[in-house]
């Protein structure tokens, strides 16, 4: 599946960072360690995280649309 979806198994949360570490070929746990990184620094990385909550769908809600 090459579209952005939070997958159903391997999330701690929302799915959010487990899905863009599957579309930048990298590990969950990295991108992660990325986005904790990232909340030091001034900015709306938390709400960003959100947004992307509501609007990514998960795996099988994008399977299920694809059919």
């Amino acid at each position: 599946m090459s579209s952005l979806a939070r997958p159903t198994h391997g999330r701690v949360i929302g799915g959010v960072c487990a899905a863009l570490a599957r579309r930048f070929g990298t590990s969950a746990t990295t991108m992660r360690v990325v986005f904790l990184v990232s909340c030091l620094l001034p900015g709306p990385q938390f709400l960003l995280y959100i947004a992307l909550w509501i609007l990514l769908p998960a795996e099988d809600k994008a399977r299920a649309a694809t059919w």
